[in-house]
């Protein structure tokens, strides 16, 4: 097995570590917003009949 070569220092200052930062706060926010407005549809429904993978069921008439 060959070990790598260690970076340069123009490659180790090209490295920017706010990218892994800034697409997991991304990811995260688009996730919440579906699940927001997924909610905010069921919520807003007259009629809803929902069973989530545990086996819950959920089920409401106005």
């Amino acid at each position: 097995m060959t070990h790598p070569k260690p970076l340069t220092d123009a490659e180790l200052a090209s490295i920017a570590p706010g990218e892994a930062l800034t697409l997991a706060t991304v990811i995260i926010v688009f996730t919440v917003v579906i699940l927001t407005v997924a909610a905010w549809k069921l919520f807003q429904s007259d009629k809803a009949k929902v069973t989530t993978p545990d086996g819950f069921k959920f089920e409401w008439d106005l």
